[in-house]
């Protein structure tokens, strides 16, 4: 019994690892069951086998897409102990946001907030509560800086937060846009001045 969880729960996360990439470059609307079947070699009987639906799928394919720039970022900001050094990150993995392979096809707040706003209503909620981790962990780096000293007194974590993540996905979205990096690279410098004024 164990083991035939233990493949279907294999079998989950490969589907999702596989279609991932395809739900962030395509969209769930551009998403057809004839690329989640490309993607995973599996039929549909097999892929709605461990799946409700392509909604379930393209649920579960966030998620992923979520949390590997979420583990992806926090192991670099747990490697530095100061509170500036650990929000210049964001700009220094942001800079790089077209040369790192699983952000290639864009950030999946973006993409999945501007297609499912008013077409999907549970992909517009996943977002919406990304945006509000990410918000959240911005204002608890901020907080713990002021805490410690590093930070200067009078910094507002919630406005700073705001304008940060307004800055970054504005920038991501003018890269993929364009194919280039260059206004990306400005907005990250613009970034990491406004973060270096906050050092106590």
């Amino acid at each position: 019994m164990n083991k035939e969880v233990s493949k279907s729960e294999r079998t989950k996360q490969f589907i999702i690892e596989r279609t991932a990439p395809v739900f962030n470059e395509k969209g769930f609307a551009g998403t057809s069951l004839s690329d989640l079947e490309y993607a995973t070699g599996l039929t549909k009987g097999s892929i709605y086998g461990n799946f409700e639906n392509k909604d379930q799928v393209a649920l579960a394919a966030f998620d992923f897409n979520f949390n590997q720039i979420s583990q992806y970022i926090k192991a670099q900001i747990l490697a530095t102990d100061n509170a500036i050094e650990r929000l210049l990150v964001y700009p220094k993995v942001y800079r790089e946001f077209l040369n790192i392979p699983f952000l290639k096809s864009g950030c999946p707040i973006l993409n999945t907030s501007t297609e499912s706003d008013d077409t999907h209503p549970q992909l517009r909620e996943r977002a919406a509560n990304a945006l509000e981790f990410w918000k959240n962990s911005i204002e608890n780096q901020i907080k713990r800086g002021i805490q410690r000293g590093e930070i200067t007194q009078n910094t507002n974590s919630t406005e700073f937060a705001v304008v940060m993540m307004s800055i970054v996905e504005g920038a991501i979205m003018q890269a993929k846009v364009t194919n280039r990096s260059k206004e990306l690279h400005l907005a990250m410098k613009f970034l990491e001045k406004l973060i270096l004024q906050m050092n106590n």
